[in-house]
């Protein structure tokens, strides 16, 4: 036990101190869910220690939220607080940090009428469109790390006795993220710099589009002049380190936004609105989508595509080898925070400002205009696999491999 609430300790420490790396008299912001109430203490007391100025905890709870979708009349779901995006806003503007600790069920919201789910995201969205874009341009420092729920362990250990499911995620997240080795800290700064190696190469090669092939999908993307591939570690506005997922095992950029050609299928289930998403293809042309298909979820996809104009178009593209940590673990976690980073993804929705050159100063007009997709919305879908084969196509239209059998090629 004494193991167990060590490495709890470790997992605090890295999410305060390399997670959004608080600063002395800075304030930090958690939102999480009361089940998580004793780790968050934890985080509270390493925030603290760290000389945080103040810490204030934003609790949810899974089964209220579920009896407001079951229960609350339709209106309900067109409204969001505004005094809640302006605490956020301020919150930001005077420098907070923020952290999100992620712990619902994938199927928290299975069997709710897939309009109220998608009104309250597009409401929710449009409301706390100025936050995202603080979030976005890296103004401001935030991570999202998890914590385990005990529906959330059902999913993924279905068949491990029910007393043992929650620690057997709690196991698999330090893992994951780290928590059980050593010197946890000196792991991320080692770890970072290694993703820095493939970003340096990609941002040195300067590709005009990628050319993803696998089963089911043959998908050409665009990139825009001037984009950026960046890996785990991100700067804020004040020059301060911050570490906005971990894990993490990704590099990425940002699409152009009218250069997705082709059709691309899911290699993992999408965990979203409470509900899973799977056996989905996507077809685009000049870089909206045009038709949506799934075995599994079909009205929730539809309604995120249907979002708004944004989300008809890609803001983000991720390469994660076949062979990282997470995918060689062979758990499938039904969280996108973990299985993004066993496998390539894309996201649907709003760019990363930071993914293009003097971006984190440009207008969200500058932005589109440099030809990034701006959304109230950005979700990640998984598309990689041992299968799949990825070419960098240059300006003089010659091809050199990126991915070769899911691995890098390079």
């Amino acid at each position: 036990m004494a193991d167990f609430q060590e490495k709890l300790e470790k997992y605090a420490e890295l999410a305060v101190k390399v997670g959004v790396n608080i600063q002395k008299g800075q304030t930090l912001v958690v939102n999480a869910a009361i089940n998580n109430a004793e780790f968050i203490r934890l985080v509270v007391k390493k925030a603290y220690e760290a000389e945080a100025n103040n810490v204030i905890v934003n609790w949810t709870d899974d089964i209220v939220t579920r009896l407001k979708y079951d229960m609350a009349p339709d209106e309900a779901f067109h409204e969001y607080p505004q005094w809640r995006a302006k605490e956020m806003e301020e919150l930001a503007e005077n420098g907070a940090a923020f952290m999100s600790v992620v712990s619902s069920g994938p199927d928290l919201l299975k069997g709710v009428d897939p309009n109220r789910i998608a009104n309250f995201q597009k409401t929710a969205g449009k409301a706390m469109q100025k936050f995202r874009q603080y979030i976005q341009s890296d103004k401001i420092s935030w991570t999202v790390i998890a914590a385990p729920s005990e529906d959330w362990a059902k999913k993924v250990f279905p068949d491990v006795p029910p007393e043992e499911r929650v620690k057997k995620l709690w196991d698999a997240i330090f893992k994951a993220t780290r928590a059980d080795l050593e010197d946890p800290i000196q792991a991320w700064k080692d770890h970072d710099r290694s993703l820095d190696e493939k970003v340096d190469y990609l941002n040195k090669r300067r590709f005009k589009k990628l050319h993803y092939k696998a089963p089911g999908t043959d998908l050409t993307i665009e990139l825009p002049n001037g984009h950026l591939w960046v890996g785990a570690g991100s700067i804020n506005e004040k020059g301060n380190e911050f570490m906005a997922n971990m894990p993490t095992e990704e590099v990425f950029t940002v699409p152009y936004k009218y250069g997705v050609d082709g059709i691309v299928s899911n290699t993992k289930p999408l965990s979203y609105g409470g509900n899973i998403i799977d056996g989905f293809t996507l077809t685009f042309e000049k870089g909206r989508i045009v038709d949506v298909k799934a075995e599994e979820g079909e009205d929730i996809l539809k309604g995120l595509v249907d979002t708004d104009e944004g989300s008809q178009y890609l803001g983000e593209i991720a390469l994660v080898p076949f062979n990282s940590p997470i995918s060689q673990s062979n758990i499938l976690f039904y969280n996108t925070l973990f299985d993004e980073n066993a496998s390539n993804h894309i996201a649907i929705g709003s760019a990363y400002a930071f993914c293009l050159e003097g971006g984190k100063n440009m207008s969200q007009d500058e932005l589109e205009k440099n030809g990034l997709n701006t959304s109230i919305t950005h979700v990640d879908f998984m598309i990689g696999s041992e299968r799949m084969d990825i070419d960098g196509i240059l300006e003089s239209g010659e091809s050199e491999p990126v991915f070769r059998n899911g691995d890098w090629a390079f």
